[in-house]
């Protein structure tokens, strides 16, 4: 996905088993979709908390935040559990969704960490790929929120 490019459409499983379709489900002001390597490791667990720390500003703002990553639902259910996530995070399971978007893998081999911040006809309005300043991807997303 690039700056001003219409989000490809896209299908996935949450950690309750329930379907999300990206374009059916924009928040009214726009939408999170952030893409993460693995469940319950350190940094991952840092990043999901920060936009779970920052859910009711992005709630209030209009904003619907997803997160991403291949592990399977009872991997997530757990983790979203373990965690207190009041957010969906979707199973992408054959990383079909992540290569579609472009999502660049980090060494060569870990799955990327990219997070795209979406107008709320769909548009990337912004994007940020830092691999391990996991602050920052919640920082660009809440600044998006208020430019």
């Amino acid at each position: 996905m690039k700056l001003n490019q219409l989000a490809l459409d896209f299908s996935l499983l949450d950690q309750e088993g329930k379907t999300f379709r990206l374009l059916e489900s924009l928040g009214s002001t726009g939408t999170v979709v952030f893409f993460y390597p693995k469940d319950d490791t350190a940094v991952c667990s840092a990043e999901v908390c920060a936009f779970r720390d920052e859910y009711r500003s992005f709630v209030d703002g209009g904003i619907v935040v997803v997160g991403i990553s291949g592990d399977t639902i009872e991997s997530h259910r757990a983790f979203a559990s373990k965690t207190g996530l009041p957010y969906r995070i979707l199973s992408d399971r054959d990383g079909k969704v992540r290569r579609a978007w472009g999502v660049p893998r980090t060494l060569g081999f870990i799955p990327g960490r990219v997070t795209y911040v979406l107008d709320s006809q769909g548009v990337v309005k912004s994007i940020c790929s830092d691999p391990l300043r996991v602050e920052e991807h919640v920082k660009t997303a809440l600044a998006s929120l208020k430019a």
